[in-house]
């Protein structure tokens, strides 16, 4: 019996070295150490002179106005990055009150980490920058144009910890993929719209 309580505290023990030991964490460690998304890493911001945060995006930027980009800066990026991805999205399509999907309106990857943001009405990309196709199976930005009701547009910039291949103009769940164990930390900015009828 006593010999069993040694081995089980011994056992008990090295476990307990190898949980607080880092290169058992570096081990499996790229998921576990990724962003969860929606979390926020310390001190990383994506913001927008357009709109404030949850704030509504003027109609310029929309279907119902110019349909231009607009402005993003960003700061604070976790130490390690090496380039950006940006997806802006609406979780509420088609309705708020019963939405069935999330439509992708922007898709851009390998922004470089140097980069301080994109100007309203983007008409060149950053050097190195690769973009992405939308929901309506084109590349660029297409705006807020919801057919009912307050959408939400999430803007998720994602710092990664390498540049990524030329994926040939991925959707979101394309890029998503490659992006996966490469996230050192998101930023996100909400804006919402709703067309007057």
């Amino acid at each position: 019996m006593k010999c069993f309580d040694r081995k089980r505290a011994f056992r008990g023990g090295m476990l307990a070295l190898l949980i607080h030991h880092p290169l058992f964490w570096g081990g499996i460690g790229s998921a576990a150490a990724e962003a969860v998304p929606g979390e926020t890493a310390m001190g990383f911001t994506l913001s927008s002179e357009a709109f404030p945060p949850n704030g509504e995006i003027p109609r310029k930027y929309t279907c119902d106005g110019g349909d231009v980009s607009p402005p993003l800066a960003w700061s604070g990026l976790p130490a390690g990055t090496r380039s950006l991805a940006l997806i802006v999205d609406d979780p509420d399509a088609p309705d708020p009150k019963a939405p069935k999907m999330t439509w992708v309106h922007w898709v851009l990857y390998n922004l470089p980490a140097d980069a301080p943001g994109l100007p309203e009405a983007m008409q060149s990309l950053p050097v190195g920058t690769l973009q992405g196709m939308n929901d309506w199976k084109r590349t660029g930005y297409g705006g807020p144009c919801p057919p009912i009701g307050r959408h939400r547009y999430f803007h998720k910039l994602y710092a990664l910890d390498t540049v990524l291949p030329d994926l040939h103009r991925p959707d979101k769940a394309k890029l998503e993929q490659a992006m996966a164990g490469h996230v050192l930390g998101q930023a996100e900015l909400i804006g919402t719209y709703q067309r007057s009828r």
